[in-house]
């Protein structure tokens, strides 16, 4: 499973973009894996590595430093302590598994294809990465697509509608067997039915979040009559 795709802005080791490394080859070489140089000067990062976050904040090392304080060069060494043999994060993935488990891969068009998994529309800006429309922008287990856990089963999507799913969900859900009965009998469409339950259903939410609203107002005004009181005996 692809846990994460990289695009254009995903960040580097060495705290510098996907774009700002060296994407363009005019010849892909084939020596496995691709490495992609970062271009920025001074930087010692000899292929992009993608390290996650941990919200907004860099992930930490077994040795306690972030991942922005070891050295973007091979070995990923810490610049804040001597105990630190390389950069091992047990910092676990969307997918269950710890950092030190998964590995970045670049890839090109034709492997991808290969392996079945989608590549999406040829773009000429090189430094797309793997984002091939906005399910990539999501994590690997949260993507329904070849990349991510799949797409759901034909018995999921085709089966009927439960007490747990969304109220207008079921407001347009099909009508049973019963219902389509009295609908012929009455000669009446069952679009029609569907939408007068929808139309009581919002008015019965109307009505409740407004009986909320006035109980709201009412304690508020008792609240200050509270406050009011004992003032007003201390100055009669």
């Amino acid at each position: 499973m692809d846990c994460k795709l990289v695009g254009p802005e995903t960040l580097c080791f060495c705290t510098h973009r996907y774009k700002q490394h060296k994407t363009d080859l005019e010849e892909i070489p084939k020596d496995r894996p691709i490495c992609l140089p970062c271009r920025v000067s001074r930087c010692q990062c000899k292929s992009y590595h993608y390290v996650p976050l941990n919200g907004t904040q860099p992930i930490r090392c077994r040795c306690k430093h972030f991942s922005d304080q070891h050295s973007a060069a091979p070995g990923f060494s810490c610049n804040s302590c001597s105990k630190c043999s390389g950069f091992h994060s047990c910092f676990t993935c969307g997918c269950g598994q710890p950092t030190y488990a998964h590995e970045t891969i670049v890839e090109t068009k034709q492997e991808r294809l290969a392996q079945g998994k989608p590549v999406g529309q040829d773009v000429p800006y090189a430094a797309m990465g793997g984002l091939t429309g906005f399910s990539s922008l999501a994590e690997g287990y949260m993507r329904l697509d070849d990349s991510g856990i799949g797409t759901p089963s034909a018995e999921f999507l085709e089966s009927p509608s439960s007490g747990m799913d969304h109220p207008f969900l079921k407001a347009f859900q099909g009508p049973s067997s019963s219902a389509q009965a009295n609908l012929q009998l009455t000669g009446g469409s069952s679009s029609g039915k569907q939408v007068s339950n929808l139309r009581s259903s919002e008015e019965d939410d109307m009505a409740y979040f407004e009986k909320q609203y006035q109980e709201r107002l009412k304690k508020e005004k008792s609240d200050k009559l509270k406050v009011k009181g004992p003032l007003r005996s201390k100055n009669p």
